[in-house]
């Protein structure tokens, strides 16, 4: 993937941009096209919500901890 082929999900105003437009450190990606970097949050939630079960699993808890 090129720079020009990079999106990125700006977590400062919730726009999808370019690298050049949006800090690192206020960015999420990159992702491969404009309207995947739109769905970054949910993205970032799914893959949480898979590492936590993963880790409930690995400790042997039953219980979610919500």
């Amino acid at each position: 993937m090129t720079d020009e082929d990079e999106w990125y999900y700006s977590l400062r105003d919730g726009r999808v941009v370019r690298a050049e437009e949006a800090k690192a450190v206020d960015r999420l990606g990159p992702y491969p096209d404009r309207e995947t970097a739109a769905r970054a949050l949910e993205i970032a939630r799914g893959r949480t919500e898979e590492a936590d079960r993963a880790d409930r699993e690995w400790r042997g808890d039953d219980e979610d901890d919500d």
